[in-house]
């Protein structure tokens, strides 16, 4: 016969803690936007458990915003008469003083963040996760490619003063400024169009990218990503006027 007091004795079976429980708190927003410049390993380790997206996004958002708004009326009537002029056709009436343009593109600029991130997201968990085959989901991509995001939205903001003083609301650090030597072409436009910032923060990507599954290495995903951008850059070059 057992003992009754076996039972009482018994030790209760341990409960395995859930994986939302073992990670770590995630960081505050101010110290993510820290690290996304200067640790961007450790952001993606700390978005893979935690892949919070809405707050980078959002304020990704306002900061282009504002950098639109900080440029003058004027300054977006010239960039638009220069465009007019290379087609040929005189400034519309109605468009002096910049203001429609000025707020059309802010609008169009706010949504085209919002909207590309989302898309930039699904890109890249097309790519690495079904693809190739890396273990990562669509939330935590979009954590990422929402934080790496601050990068051109904060150094856009930065440059506000290089825009006024180029007259012209999409001048950009970019690799054709260092290459001014070359006659105008769409070798030129391509190197023009590829913002430095970008390219940045598809490196952050990348990072992103390795954290959330290591075994893919940082520098195939660094690799991946820039040539992607370089291929979608000549794709739009061949349309696109001359920044």
């Amino acid at each position: 016969m057992t003992d009754p007091r076996d039972d009482l004795e018994a030790p209760a079976p341990e409960e395995t803690p859930s994986a939302e429980a073992e990670a770590p708190p995630l960081p505050s927003f101010p110290k993510r936007v820290v690290d996304v410049f200067v640790a961007p390993g450790r952001l993606g380790a700390a978005l893979r458990e935690r892949p919070a997206w809405a707050t980078a996004l959002f304020v990704g958002a306002a900061i282009s915003l504002l950098q639109l708004l900080l440029i003058p009326g004027e300054v977006w009537e010239a960039a638009f008469r220069q465009v007019m002029l290379q087609r040929g056709q005189s400034l519309p009436e109605g468009f002096a003083g910049g203001t429609f343009m000025r707020i059309s593109s802010t609008i169009g600029g706010g949504l085209g963040y919002l909207i590309m991130a989302f898309v930039m997201a699904g890109v890249v968990t097309l790519l690495f996760a079904f693809i190739l085959g890396d273990e990562g989901r669509y939330k935590q991509y979009l954590a990422v490619v929402c934080h790496a995001g601050l990068i051109p939205a904060i150094v856009g903001l930065l440059t506000v003063p290089l825009k006024i003083a180029q007259q012209s609301p999409s001048a950009t650090l970019n690799l054709g400024s260092f290459f001014f030597f070359l006659p105008e072409g769409y070798f030129l436009k391509v190197l023009t169009m590829l913002d430095l910032s970008q390219l940045w923060a598809s490196l952050v990507v990348a990072a992103g990218v390795h954290a959330i599954d290591p075994r893919r290495s940082f520098k195939s995903a660094a690799v991946m990503l820039i040539v992607l951008s370089v291929l979608l850059v000549m794709i739009i070059a061949i349309w696109a006027p001359m920044p």
